[in-house]
């Protein structure tokens, strides 16, 4: 099933499978993109409860051994309309027979769209419904069609960071996180210098190793060329990754911002989630909130 946005400036589709985002469009105009097999089926998935690969599939919580695909459960499950109005919808998944067989803990889940002007804004919340402290990871998987407008090539468009980082990292590159050749971390994180201090320019050879996963940076980021006048900005204030993807070694004409909450597996490490780095940590009876936003131009 799908569900229409419309604001008069922005027209934007969202599925109830994975409460994945179908169609952003602004004067008619396709902001998404369209998810041809050739490169990518996906358009903009939504990760939880954990973000890509896990060791051999499997963790364990408090060491029994669960097994979760690439990304979590949440792409392939059918989720419910709590709320459905002209510029906003809430989306809603509960824990089940199910999720449980694959994750442990009893939850409620939704995913807010609304339209604010030229925004849209999407909210994850999390909310435990156990006694006992529940981990997970969540984030956002939207691919953009490049080039954005016509007669214009991927290669003109770039990644900008907009806005200063706080003032502990006014000086610090940003740091790309080390992944092996099979997408798992590797430990070997490295300084990501940007040009002109900004900018990371988009060539199909940038993704010829898989993902570019960043910390560090502003949270601010546009997809844009200055040959042109269209583009994107997301904005992901409390997420601490961002990751730039394309098919691998193809020339795709997308390419993916992506707001993680946490990192993969380690390398050869069955995670125990209690215990992995960077997952979120929450409380029964607690709720989490985290929210992000694409804007158009």
């Amino acid at each position: 099933m799908e569900f229409c946005l419309e604001n008069g400036i922005l027209s934007v589709r969202v599925s109830s499978l994975g409460g994945e985002l179908q169609s952003i469009k602004k004067e008619g105009r396709e902001y998404l993109w369209q998810g041809d097999p050739a490169f990518w089926e996906g358009k903009a998935p939504n990760l939880f409860p954990y973000i890509a690969r896990l060791t051999n599939g499997t963790c364990t919580v408090h060491g029994k051994s669960y097994h979760l695909p690439i990304h979590g459960f949440l792409p392939t499950t059918q989720l419910k309309a709590e709320t459905q109005e002209k510029e906003r919808l809430v989306l809603r998944l509960d824990a089940d027979e199910r999720t449980l067989a694959c994750y442990p803990f009893v939850f409620t889940l939704r995913i807010f769209y609304e339209l604010k002007g030229d925004t849209l804004q999407i909210t994850y919340e999390v909310e435990n419904g156990g006694k006992e402290e529940m981990y997970f990871g969540i984030g956002g998987h939207p691919g953009f069609q490049v080039p954005l407008e016509d007669g214009l090539a991927f290669e003109d468009y770039f990644l900008e960071f907009e806005e200063k980082k706080d003032s502990g990292q006014a000086e610090a590159e940003p740091v790309r996180i080390g992944f092996s050749p099979t997408c798992f971390l590797n430990g070997k994180d490295e300084p990501y210098p940007l040009k002109d201090g900004c900018r990371i320019p988009l060539a199909h050879n940038l993704f010829d190793d898989d993902a570019i996963v960043l910390s560090g940076t502003p949270k601010t980021v546009a997809l844009r060329s200055e040959k042109g006048s269209r583009g994107v900005r997301v904005h992901f204030p409390d997420m601490p990754y961002i990751g730039f993807w394309h098919a691998v070694k193809k020339p795709a004409p997308y390419v993916c911002i992506e707001p993680w909450s946490s990192l993969p597996s380690r390398q050869d490490v069955v995670e125990e989630l209690s215990e992995q780095p960077g997952l979120v940590h929450l409380e029964g009876g607690s709720v989490y909130r985290n929210s992000w936003s694409i804007q158009v131009f």
